[in-house]
């Protein structure tokens, strides 16, 4: 039903290339805080080695992801096929936050299409790789990505994006620190 994976390799990471929509789920540390679970979709999903990853992190409402990796560094992708043969795959890991500035940032960046509201990339360092069935998950036609969040970044602006961020994605909702400086 289910098998390990020692690492990414070419099918597997062709099969991830091809879902349209993947999920991220992080913690804060100990028993209390919110734990979140966020859907990634758009071309914003990189495999860069046999047990390396990453993704675009886009400007959003919230930066529970950022101020959890901050915090503990814990973090799964869960991929999940909604058309062709059932399957889920899930990379268990440790991730980091790369901004603007970070030595890797500019050499990750390069293999995501440009987005004016990239904001980091996350990395994530995987130690788990894990299958699933996924015989219940439903099917689903995709008709396409959607533009809005392309288009709401693009209207306000590098410097209206930043005011934005300041305001917005400064701390967590538990109030944990999210991001810091211009980014």
């Amino acid at each position: 039903m289910g098998r390990l994976y020692a690492t990414i390799d070419q099918q597997l990471a062709n099969w991830l290339k091809q879902q349209h929509m993947f999920f991220v789920a992080t913690a804060p540390s100990g028993n209390r805080g919110s734990i979140n679970c966020s859907p990634k979709g758009g071309d914003t999903f990189r495999v860069l080695g046999e047990t390396e990853v990453a993704y675009q992190d886009l400007t959003g409402s919230g930066v529970e992801t950022v101020a959890h990796l901050q915090e503990n560094g814990r973090i799964v992708l869960m991929f999940c096929a909604f058309e062709g043969p059932p399957k889920i795959v899930r990379l268990h890991g440790m991730g980091a936050v790369i901004n603007r500035g970070h030595p890797r940032f500019e050499e990750i960046a390069r293999r995501f299409p440009h987005h004016v509201g990239t904001r980091s990339i996350i990395r994530v360092q995987v130690n788990r790789i894990s299958d699933s069935c996924g015989y219940s998950v439903p099917l689903y036609e995709f008709i396409g990505d959607r533009d809005l969040l392309m288009k709401w970044s693009e209207k306000k602006g590098e410097d209206e994006l930043q005011k934005y961020r300041e305001a917005n994605n400064s701390l967590s909702i538990d109030g944990l620190p999210g991001l810091k400086g211009r980014v």
